[in-house]
This record gives structure tokens, sequence and C-alpha cells, in this order.
């Protein structure tokens, strides 16, 4: 994710592929960050959930393109093509989960959590220490420790097992 981001930023290229499932930083995360460093670079997300949640999240978030695993041989390049001259592809499969969640006009679920709370929750889930995490992220551990701890109060979750099992449901870590 982080490498990503910094080749987005060097290179600006037209259209970048991110796997939803990518260690350190999610490809959600990652391409919010994209936009930013790099505002007109389009991004496709790579994933194997076509559940409204995850489609809803990824648009949200910017997202150009959405490609399911289980069909990303036949709709790859088409959405590269697509993306690259500024529509928006969605995976068949997704296609008809966007349209049944607008008819049934289901609102997005709040997030309760911040972009910095979700990178602390993809790298304890993955297994980093409290200590590690602090490292990676450039902070202090009593600052990675909050943020474990306002995660923790936030989800009401009480334990790292937890914390893992939301992470794997939120589709941040693969199980």
């Amino acid at each position: 994710g982080h490498a990503a981001i910094e080749m987005a930023a060097q290179l600006s290229p037209d259209v970048v592929v991110l796997d939803l499932a990518m260690p350190m930083l999610n490809g959600l995360d990652a391409a919010r960050e994209i936009t930013r460093a790099s505002p007109r670079t389009r991004t496709i997300l790579l994933t194997m959930h076509a559940e409204d949640p995850y489609v809803a999240r990824a648009l949200h978030a910017g997202i150009r393109g959405y490609v399911l695993k289980s069909q990303a041989a036949e709709d790859l390049v088409q959405a590269i093509r697509e993306v690259a001259r500024g529509a928006v592809y969605l995976s068949p499969g997704v296609s008809q989960t966007v349209v049944e969640a607008y008819l049934a006009k289901r609102d997005l679920p709040p997030d309760p959590l911040t972009p910095r709370e979700h990178q602390v929750l993809q790298l304890v889930a993955e297994g980093k220490t409290t200590k590690k995490v602090a490292a990676l992220l450039g902070v202090s551990v009593k600052t990675a420790e909050s943020h474990r701890m306002r995660i923790m109060i936030k989800l009401d979750i009480h334990e790292t097992a937890g914390l893992v099992r939301y992470a794997v449901r939120q589709g941040l870590i693969r199980p």
C-alpha cells in the first residue's frame, strides 16, 4: 500500500490497480491516499467481495473501478480502458449489487474509525505488536496503544482476537 502511494505520487499514472487485501495498508486506504497525492490518477480495486458494504465503501473512497477477482481475467483490461477514459467500471456481479442497494435506498453505515485507526487495526490484525505498530507508523508506543484502545472502545471489542475477527469481516485482512 505505502509503495503504491509513493510510486503514484512520483509517476502520476493514469490508472492504478490495487488489491483490497494488501499488507500494512489495505487497498481502500491506499486509494484514498493516492487520490490525495495524485488527484488525476484513477484507481481500480481488485477484490473478492461483491457485497454492498464493500462496494459502497470503495465508491465513497473514490475508487473508479471495482473488479472481482473471480472475473479479473475477463474484466481487468476492459476496466483499465474504461477507467482511463474517465468512466466508472464495475464487474457485472457488482453492478447488480449497486443497483439493488440503490433501489433499496440503503444508507452506508457510518464508519466509526478514522483512517489512522484503520491502519492500526490492520496492523494489529496482521499480528504486529504495539511496539512494531508504533515503529511502522512513526509514532510513540503510547500513541499506538491509545489508538488501539480507542478502536476497542469504539467497536466494543475487548480482546485482540475480536479485533482480528472484525478486520476479517471488514475485508481488511484475509482469513
